[in-house]
């Protein structure tokens, strides 16, 4: 059996993951996949990856994409999420600010640098038309993180994943004054290049048990309700979520990572537009 360690946010969007892993579906190809949740996010995840912390992540593609810009010996081996995340844009509850024109000047929550949440506040300022060099920002790790923050006032909002964070919205823990979702698919599957290097024909056969599970997954009678009551959701909420979300069982294409390359290249956030063979695997 061979041991392999993945790692992704404890979000909706994972559940195939562990549908296949509780159900045996790697083991049964002699894998032992061993799922670690990263509250943190994207950043974390890169860290990870970097570091030989983990040999595969489910990671947002603009935050990947700028880590192994910057030297990160990392791969994206497959597109996850084809369709765009939807980030809500939140304030305290007892927040003075009443639309998303009047963060212009404000303080983001950002769980850390390289992060989702870091990198689309500039995405956001781009396209409210502001300063980008004028953006502040507080790194606050995680999800209770900002509800403390923007709670004390200590950061004036922030952006996370829209359905992740409607509880807290119909809580009255945040506000959310809108959405900006991100201008390309959102999450893929990286590898790391030792990995990809000794591991392929097993990379591969992970690959082909989370495309059955995802090219599935929305029509598993009752999916909606599960969903609901393993990430406390309201039911609606999740019948929403999965009509605008699609899963992908191919690679990215050039076209969207380029865009994100040109994107992060225009904001300053890396310094040289990367090839994008030096970003994608062909397995």
């Amino acid at each position: 059996m061979k041991k392999i360690r993945i790692v992704g946010v404890p979000e909706h969007f994972n559940l195939p993951w562990h549908m296949a892993i509780e159900e045996g579906a790697f083991k049964e190809r002699g894998i032992d996949l061993q799922w670690t949740d990263v509250p943190e996010g994207t950043g974390r995840m890169c860290q990870m990856l970097q570091d030989g912390e983990t040999d595969l992540a489910i990671i947002l593609t603009e935050g990947v994409v700028k880590s192994i810009s910057e030297g990160n010996p990392t791969k994206i081996v497959q597109e996850y999420i084809s369709s765009p995340l939807l980030w809500g844009i939140h304030v305290g509850t007892e927040s003075d600010f009443k639309a998303i024109s009047e963060l212009k000047s404000a303080t983001a929550a950002i769980s850390r640098f390289g992060s989702g949440s870091h990198l689309m506040a500039f995405v956001n300022a781009q396209k409210e038309d502001w300063e980008t060099n004028n953006l502040t920002f507080k790194v606050i790790n995680n999800l209770n993180g900002a509800v403390e923050a923007l709670t004390k006032g200590s950061a004036d909002y922030f952006m996370w994943e829209h359905f992740t964070t409607k509880p807290l919205v119909d809580n009255g823990t945040f506000r959310r004054l809108g959405d900006c979702p991100t201008p390309w698919p959102c999450f893929v599957v990286a590898a790391t290049d030792e990995f990809l290097e000794n591991d392929t024909q097993i990379l591969r056969h992970i690959l082909e048990v989370i495309n059955v599970y995802t090219s599935e997954f929305k029509r598993i009678p009752g999916i909606d309700r599960t969903l609901a009551n393993r990430y406390g959701q309201q039911l609606e909420d999740i019948q929403k979520w999965l009509s605008i979300t699609k899963w992908s069982q191919k690679q990215i294409i050039h076209q969207d990572v380029e865009n994100v390359i040109n994107t992060l290249f225009n904001l300053k956030l890396i310094n040289n537009p990367i090839k994008v063979s030096e970003i994608l695997a062909s397995l």
